[in-house]
């Protein structure tokens, strides 16, 4: 796995996993909107897992059906980002539409 960021102020943490992004935000309070995330691979990334669905208890404030695109942007070490709202006290995963993750 490749720590992208380690944020204490913020309280978010964010990694890659086989080119899987998992994106925790362990704030109580604070929600960020256009949150810079590093990615590695470029392409279409979407929702495939969110703890703040409502079946899993959580509030529902994710869309599922949006569609993150990756800038070529370097940031934290990687050629590419993207820009992703995360809810407090919310996990999210986020996967590269256009990656065959089949092994």
């Amino acid at each position: 796995a490749y720590i992208s960021a380690k944020h204490e102020g913020d309280k978010v943490i964010i990694f890659e996993r086989a080119n899987v992004i998992f994106i925790f935000n362990f704030h109580p309070t604070n929600s960020y909107s256009n949150y810079r995330v590093a990615v590695g691979p470029p392409g279409k990334y979407k929702i495939k897992l969110d703890s703040d669905e409502i079946q899993y208890g959580g509030h529902g404030r994710l869309d599922h059906n949006t569609e993150f695109f990756s800038e070529p942007m370097e940031f934290n070490n990687l050629p590419n980002s993207v820009l992703v709202y995360i809810p407090c006290r919310t996990a999210i995963v986020l996967a590269n539409e256009e990656i065959d993750y089949c092994y």
